[in-house]
């Protein structure tokens, strides 16, 4: 098979392992793509305040693709260079018609930080490692005075199971905004229309003159189900949701066995990635 020009990767649950943690292998599978003058940007969930510790591995760009697409994060440097976030008086509408469902509270990941109501849950979702310490850049108050730009807006119940969040949050918000799912659990990632992390790749692929067909993106959950069609080459990790290996043109060991590096290894030795 033809080697990519480009790699792209999901985060938590594809190429950090349980713990959330690049692994040694990893890192250097990862960093042995730039030696062979292949491209590589990460792409996820996270919002920029988790991913500054992984400026390392952003390759000579410094550039990670966060919030699912919504901010264009130099992670070198600190500084967002890309904002495509939802609009204040769209999110603060939001919010006000999401109220009707039963538990809901609300937090917001803005270009400069956190914003929580003091009922949301403190600290990461479930299926989503711990912050690092001093990552947080977070602040409690009230998300119906919202006056920023947000890259997404986070709300979870306590009173009912996650499908069924999910459908009631799908039937409120409409076309207004698109509903994405990264973890486990009752959490609703609203994000603006047509924001995805298949459309922030792209863009970035044609920055640099570079194909679908020649990406390979790897990833785990149904947020990354987008990115992985657009690719020339989509990846599931063998501990992906249903649905994403269903569409998958192919699949790697599990992250807990570090399954993009012995893809990237196999690709890079010249051996065939392919699993059954």
């Amino acid at each position: 098979m033809d080697r990519p020009r480009l790699v792209a990767s999901d985060l938590d649950g594809t190429l950090l392992d349980g713990a959330g943690v690049l692994t040694e292998r990893t890192a250097r599978a990862w960093r042995r793509l730039w030696d062979e003058g292949i491209q590589t940007v990460l792409v996820t969930a996270r919002p920029p305040r988790w991913v500054d510790h992984l400026a390392p591995i952003s390759g000579e760009h410094g550039v990670v693709i966060c919030a699912n697409g919504a901010f264009v994060y130099d992670a070198a440097h600190q500084e967002i260079r890309e904002n495509h976030g939802m609009a204040p008086a769209v999110a603060r509408e939001l919010v006000a018609d999401l109220r009707a469902i039963e538990g809901i509270s609300f937090s917001a990941e803005l270009a400069g930080g956190f914003l929580r109501e003091p009922a949301y849950p403190a600290g990461a979702p479930e299926g989503v490692a711990a912050p690092l310490p001093g990552a947080s850049r977070e602040r409690v108050g009230d998300l119906a005075a919202l006056d920023e730009t947000v890259g997404k807006l986070l709300a979870t119940s306590s009173a009912m199971p996650a499908a069924e969040f999910h459908a009631r949050v799908t039937d409120v918000i409409g076309d207004r905004a698109l509903l994405s799912t990264s973890c486990a659990g009752p959490l609703a990632e609203i994000g603006p229309v047509g924001v995805t992390k298949a459309r922030a790749l792209a863009a970035w692929c044609d920055r640099l003159g570079i194909a679908a067909a020649d990406v390979w993106a790897f990833g785990d959950m149904p947020n990354d189900i987008p990115m992985l069609t657009w690719a020339g080459t989509g990846i599931a990790v063998a501990n992906a949701h249903d649905d994403v290996l269903a569409i998958a043109d192919r699949t790697c060991g599990s992250n807990r066995k570090d399954g993009v590096a012995g893809a990237l290894e196999e690709m890079l030795d010249g051996r065939d990635a392919r699993r059954a």
